[in-house]
């Protein structure tokens, strides 16, 4: 979501509409065949909610209370409630996460 807004101009809203078909594209063509890679990487961190938050939430926000998707961002921002904010400063440039919050030291 947060990438999407910042790369694309692709709103929350529309992410969580998109969200059912992203994850049928993920059992169609990515889970059945991930044990035949070569590598697999996780790149999750356990910081990474804590430095999405603060992005997110403004996006999550904006979803208004009648659009079918509000029921969807209330639920995540009640997630997001468990989480403190990072600041973006602490993350490092060549971080991974810096493709979904920006500044990284990589061409993307």
């Amino acid at each position: 979501m947060v990438r999407d807004a910042r790369t694309r101009g692709i709103s929350a809203q529309e992410t969580i509409n998109r969200w059912q078909s992203v994850r049928n594209g993920e059992e169609s063509y990515i889970f059945p065949y991930q044990e035949e890679a070569d590598v697999m990487f996780n790149s999750a961190m356990v910081y990474e909610l804590c430095v999405l938050k603060q992005f997110a939430e403004p996006l999550l926000f904006g979803i208004d209370t009648k659009a079918a998707e509000y029921i969807e961002a209330k639920r995540l921002l009640k997630f997001l409630d468990y989480f403190l904010p990072v600041n973006t400063e602490d993350i490092p440039k060549n971080s991974l996460l810096r493709e979904f919050v920006g500044g990284s030291c990589f061409n993307v």
